[in-house]
């Protein structure tokens, strides 16, 4: 496990919490509450195929060399939290970004692309890219806001044979390996 410590951006560092930020495997306990709502959202937000989000891609790829999963702590909870995987070479796929729904519009997935990213850099990746859906809007103001560039959509099949666009977008790592 490897830790770092986040300050908080205020004029009066005693008025604000410290957050911790926890580099951990995505099936370590602390993770569960966090990736459960951000299930119980999915399917609020698309329906009962979101759940194959979830469950798409096997928990090893989260872990170290070629992958991260991180979550930010305040006071011994988990708060806010993500992950990456290789994409290919040079490029680091983002998932699971997610801020706990008692914390939001605190600036928390803002800090956790900046670990992510920061960590990307460190394993030696150029790029990062990731989707989100479109039932989203406040993750693509997010990603536009932080450097992130607007990809052509990306068109998948469910189980079921549906197809659903997902908004797509890449950044490039300045600084990388």
């Amino acid at each position: 496990m490897t830790l770092s410590r986040i300050p908080p951006d205020a004029l009066d560092p005693t008025s604000v919490p410290v957050f911790e930020v926890r580099h951990l495997a995505i099936t370590h306990p602390s993770a569960e509450p966090l990736l459960r709502e951000l299930a119980d959202e999915y399917g609020t937000r698309y329906g009962p195929l979101a759940g194959e989000e979830m469950r798409r891609f096997p928990a090893h790829e989260f872990d170290p060399p070629d992958g991260a999963f991180l979550l930010v702590f305040e006071d011994g909870e988990a708060v806010a939290g993500g992950a990456f995987r290789r994409y290919d070479a040079d490029t680091a796929e983002l998932k699971r970004i997610w801020t706990h729904s008692a914390h939001r519009r605190r600036g928390l997935a803002r800090r956790v692309l900046d670990e992510l990213e920061r960590t990307a850099r460190e394993r030696g990746y150029a790029k990062v890219t990731l989707t989100t859906g479109p039932r989203q809007p406040e993750a693509k103001a997010l990603y536009l806001a932080t450097g992130y560039t607007a990809l052509p959509d990306v068109v998948e099949t469910g189980s079921d044979g549906a197809k659903f666009h997902l908004l797509a977008f890449e950044k490039t790592l300045t600084g990388a390996a």
